[in-house]
């Protein structure tokens, strides 16, 4: 995939932080789709999805701080609005006025974000298995995280399956789990500083949007779930259907919560037919 001529990746100076993105089959005459990972994740997460979709859509793909090759700051703030800003400055200075923004777990609720802020640059949105109703930290987690050395404990509370058995959680199929998938999803973890970020994360993440927020959305979304996700259950997607006005919810059979490892063909369909 990253040997595709029209492949690129690039290092971002925004809002303070260095971000890590890539433009697969980049074209100004072809519309543009923003993807957006989930917790613990990176662009990695959509290495089977984007080659089934550069020929007929422009792809970025960003690692949001902390997360991948983007900087692990311990100075950034790490609330949603504040990675969703991210999203929309790097939108402008790539001077986009119009992008579908396809967010995966987190990243769904981060893209629901973008579109809360600024509506005008995001065309239509596609979640996938994307978090929903998350209340903010207990305020004793957040004293905790104060603790020196406090991000030890994230780091070994985050470890304690290992990043195998974590995938376990995810995926429906086991099998499909290889040495691959393995290393692509513990790369980024060799660094401490992104346990110290994560520390920080904890503190500064917001909950996710209200319902009175989701239904001041108008943007045309369609919903995707998996319906053995244990991360973010079905229920979830029913609920964010309900509260998104003009959405389409979407569920496949024998499928986790990493749909897009696990159903890109699938996904890609919906999309086209979503999208065109």
């Amino acid at each position: 995939m990253t040997n595709h001529p029209s492949f690129s990746s690039h290092f971002e100076s925004i809002n303070g932080v260095s971000v890590y993105y890539e433009l697969h089959g980049y074209s100004p005459k072809k519309p543009t789709l923003v993807l957006v990972h989930g917790f613990l994740s990176s662009s990695f997460s959509f290495r089977r999805l984007i080659p089934l979709l550069t020929e007929d859509f422009s792809i970025i793909t960003l690692d949001l701080p902390p997360f991948g090759q983007s900087e692990k700051s311990l100075t950034f703030v790490y609330s949603y609005k504040n990675l969703a800003n991210i999203i929309i400055a790097l939108i402008q200075k790539l001077g986009l006025s119009k992008v579908t923004l396809v967010g995966h777990s987190m990243g769904g609720q981060i893209s629901l974000n973008v579109a809360k802020l600024k509506p005008d640059l995001v065309e239509k949105i596609i979640l996938l298995c994307s978090s929903g109703y998350l209340s903010r930290a207990h305020h004793s987690l957040i004293f905790s995280s104060y603790v020196p050395y406090f991000y030890l404990w994230v780091k070994t509370w985050l470890g304690r399956k290992g990043v195998s058995g974590n995938l376990q959680n995810v995926v429906y199929d086991l099998n499909m789990i290889d040495e691959e998938m393995i290393e692509g999803y513990t790369k980024p973890f060799g660094d401490d500083r992104i346990f110290m970020a994560l520390t920080r994360m904890i503190r500064d993440r917001e909950g996710d949007l209200s319902s009175q927020d989701l239904r001041s959305i108008e943007t045309p979304s369609l919903l995707i779930w998996g319906e053995e996700d244990r991360v973010v259950p079905l229920k979830i997607g029913k609920r964010l259907q309900t509260d998104i006005r003009n959405s389409t919810l979407i569920s496949f059979q024998r499928t986790g919560h990493l749909v897009p490892e696990e159903k890109p063909e699938a996904i890609q369909n919906h999309m086209l037919q979503f999208l065109w």
